[in-house]
Order: C-alpha cells, then structure tokens, then sequence
C-alpha cells in the first residue's frame, strides 16, 4: 500500500485548486426586448433568435397556466 511522500502543505493545496474558481459568465442582450441572455442560445421572454421568431411566447404561457391548474 502507498504512503504520502511529504505534508500537503497549504500552500500547495492553493495552487492545486487555483483553477477551480467561478468564471463570469458571458452575457448578451436581446436585439429585441433587451434582456440579458447567454450567447447562442432562444431569448426565453420574447422567443426570437437572431431576428427570426422561433418560439410562440403565447402558446407556452397558456400551457404553464393549464398544468397550474392541474396541480391545484
């Protein structure tokens, strides 16, 4: 069975785990509505991507408001 060679010390173990910080996300606005969105990806709030409608806002807010109904 393997024995540790030496004492992790503290300062090892910061720079073993320098690179598991948070990064920031990227960030963009809607041409649209103006709302922040991740890049590449449908605006959930006005359901265009890039200029084109791709999602009827509409319809999915009335089938949240039935399966609302449903759970009561």
């Amino acid at each position: 069975m393997g024995l540790p060679g030496h004492r992790r010390t503290s300062s090892d173990k910061r720079k073993r785990t320098a690179h598991f910080g948070l990064k920031e996300i990227n960030s963009q606005y809607c041409p649209k509505c103006k709302k922040a969105i991740l890049p590449h990806r449908v605006c959930a709030f006005c359901g265009t991507y890039k200029g084109k409608q791709v999602i009827n806002v509409e319809k999915r807010d009335l089938r949240s408001k039935r399966a609302a109904k449903k759970k009561r």
